[in-house]
């Protein structure tokens, strides 16, 4: 590629990133879709496109709908819950992430639930909530009337309003939250534990068929603080850090300098609601390249 393409191309990059991983919960799926797109803009004229940003977009909304498709298929067979992959966000790798909407969109509860949302519905929404599309822009991408679009996102908005009702961000001293949560788990302190859970408290972790994990939701305090006791009784030297996972705090366990898990937090009020542990070696392999080359930009 001529060294203009390819600059021009790189200035779009974190853009496309951003928006594959919002449309595939995956971030390895998401860069695959990346190089897809630079694939397919290497080979094409483009003297012809009169808008890099909207022919890269198109390109890679598409290329993300077919994904989507053929990753429900997967999804069937997955053993145990699915759950998003984390993506450490301190350093912007989502994009801009300034206001509570924005960060409620790249969380794990979100992103989890947007799997219930069919393959357009979900490009049609992202487009319009994250990127801020206009509804002509996002039917022409698409190759959907303006109508069409419009009801689509009416369709989509609706399903994940009466999926969760509000999406509400964490409490703004979330991170002292999850460090006094940490303190009491590792002091096994059971009373402190029990006063920071809401009574319908659920677990879910996923391990695909690398690790073993719940293969159902743990649900209500007695059960979710037996199976937190179990976690942490199986990893007895590991260290545990917060840390700023898909725009919240998340805590990250590791044992020597090798990532075992990341778990995000949700939130009712004061009170933790949830916990979303994901220990699939494969969902941590992009979280753990992060951080070797931070480490490495740290050190030279």
């Amino acid at each position: 590629m001529d060294a203009d393409g390819l600059v021009e191309f790189e200035r779009h990059r974190p853009r496309l990133f951003a928006l594959a991983y919002r449309m595939l919960g995956s971030a390895a799926e998401a860069e695959d879709a990346v190089q897809e797109t630079y694939l397919r803009w290497e080979a094409t004229n483009r003297t012809e496109i009169c808008s890099a940003e909207a022919w890269l977009t198109t390109i890679l909304v598409n290329l993300c709908r077919g994904w989507l498709d053929s990753a429900r298929a997967r999804r069937e067979t997955y053993v145990g819950p699915w759950l998003p992959e984390p993506v450490p966000t301190g350093r912007g790798e989502l994009g801009p992430l300034e206001s509570a909407e924005q960060r409620e969109l790249v969380s794990m509860a979100f992103l989890t639930l947007a799997e219930r949302l069919s393959a357009t519905e979900r490009a049609v929404f992202v487009l319009r909530e994250a990127f801020g599309y206009a509804h002509r822009e996002i039917a022409d991408m698409l190759g959907l009337t303006e109508s069409n679009a419009q009801q689509v996102y009416r369709r989509a908005a609706h399903r994940v309003r009466e999926e969760r009702p509000r999406f509400e961000s964490a409490p703004t001293h979330a991170r002292e939250l999850v460090e006094k949560f940490l303190q009491a788990a590792q002091s096994g302190d059971l009373a402190a534990l029990e006063s920071m859970f809401t009574a319908d408290i659920v677990a879910v972790a996923d391990g695909g068929a690398k690790v073993h994990a719940a293969k159902r939701p743990v649900v209500g305090i007695a059960a979710v603080l037996r199976y937190m006791a179990g976690l942490f009784s199986k990893v007895p030297d590991a260290t545990f850090t917060v840390e700023e996972v898909n725009a919240a705090p998340a805590f990250v366990v590791r044992t020597g300098e090798t990532l075992v898990g990341v778990s995000s937090v949700t939130f009712d009020g004061e009170l933790i609601a949830g916990f979303q542990f994901v220990v699939n070696p494969d969902k941590l392999a992009y979280f753990a390249r992060v951080e070797r080359e931070l480490t490495d930009e740290t050190a030279g």
